[in-house]
């Protein structure tokens, strides 16, 4: 006999056969098709909007991973010309100008805000590169102040976990279709960029660096165009280089700096290679103080003597002068392209491992890129 409920409890579903689930009778399949009509949209919507402000597809985020994809082309023995820098060698390489220059299409390994030497011991211990390495310096950042940062990229390269690679692939291929990818303009980093000053002790987005740079295949990059025509961003980018504190570059630093530099040059010719320095342009208003804080005949002139290497700096070349450097640090794409013939040319007379091209184009001038509309 079983006991009665108690009727202070409300009935159980057991106790109730005729409670059951009841399911609206709608159209789902069509309410799902409504949504997704609505959500491309939105997406189409920001999509334009993003385009609007000068994003395109195909510009690729740079990464740890596109960098290790570069590098490992190298262990294939084929690589001929490397690259190595920080951004403005970066910047100021067009590649089909060097190609066309000399019939080759360098590897690029240059990093934005980052000294060249790591890279540069790297391939200094990989005994089956026997190439030729470029290397593009600013001398307030390859005589680096401070404790190393740690190299992402090199880590990346020698420890890239198939996930990663993997993630990095699937990415590279929404980037060719959509803008919006660009990691400077997610909703999350413009959110975060009206903060300014609003909490009391936070960091000011403002001092942090937006997006300056555009990049395609095989990590070509070149300094967005929108810097050279929005006053605001240009504005914008030249407080960024500007407001951290710079320190005189002490005698330890030149001695250590000078001494790895010799070792690495000399391990790479020992296998077989060649190391040029160039010292891409630099506006006179970073030029005053980058003398300020590293006078040439202490950094570059050192630098050179110490490695027994060759050396092209912009200022001895009239060809590598009164360029557009629209935020003070780095060339306009159009003239990259003008530098990077002058470079190109420079080194040719410096080094039997580049030559130019029996059919090579004319030389370029600076008057071939200069606008004046940005050299204020």
């Amino acid at each position: 006999m079983h006991p009665s409920p108690s009727s202070n409890e409300p009935p159980s579903a057991a106790d109730s056969p005729s409670v059951a689930t009841h399911i609206p009778d709608v159209p789902w399949l069509r309410h799902f098709g409504i949504a997704v009509l609505i959500a491309l949209a939105l997406l189409a919507a920001w999509e334009w909007r993003l385009r609007g402000l000068q994003l395109a597809a195909g510009d690729l985020d740079d990464s740890a991973s596109a960098w290790a994809e570069q590098r490992r082309r190298i262990d294939t023995g084929t690589a001929e010309v490397v690259i190595v820098g920080d951004s403005r060698i970066l910047f100021g390489t067009d590649f089909d100008r060097f190609e066309a220059l000399t019939g080759r299409r360098p590897i690029q390994l240059a990093l934005t805000g980052t000294p060249a030497l790591p890279v540069l011991q790297d391939l200094a211990g990989d005994a089956d590169f026997h190439g030729l390495v470029l290397v593009g310096i600013s001398e307030l950042v390859y005589f680096r102040v401070g404790p190393e940062p740690k190299n992402a990229v090199l880590e990346r390269y020698r420890s890239e976990s198939p996930v990663l690679r993997s993630e990095y692939v699937l990415r590279r291929a929404l980037e060719q279709t959509f803008a919006f990818l660009d990691e400077h303009y997610r909703l999350g980093t413009l959110a975060h960029r009206m903060d300014r000053g609003w909490r009391e002790g936070a960091p000011d987005p403002y001092d942090e660096v937006w997006k300056v740079a555009a990049s395609g295949a095989d990590r070509e990059t070149w300094l967005w165009p929108r810097i050279a025509h929005d006053a605001r961003l240009r504005a914008h980018a030249r407080h960024a280089w500007i407001q951290g504190k710079v320190a005189v570059v002490g005698d330890d630093v030149i001695r250590a700096t000078l001494a790895a530099t010799a070792d690495a040059v000399a391990r790479i010719r020992a296998h077989g290679g060649e190391v040029v320095f160039l010292r891409p342009p630099s506006a006179y208003q970073f030029r005053f103080g980058e003398e300020h804080y590293l006078p040439r005949d202490r950094g570059w002139d050192a630098l050179l003597a110490a490695a027994r290497v060759q050396g092209i700096h912009f200022e001895d070349d009239p060809a590598m002068q009164g360029l557009d450097l629209p935020e003070y640090s780095h060339l306009t794409h159009a003239c990259a392209r003008v530098y990077t013939d002058a470079y190109v040319r420079a080194v040719a007379t410096r080094t039997s491992r580049l030559r130019l091209l029996a059919n090579a184009p004319t030389a370029l001038a600076p008057a071939d890129c200069r606008t004046g509309a940005v050299r204020r």
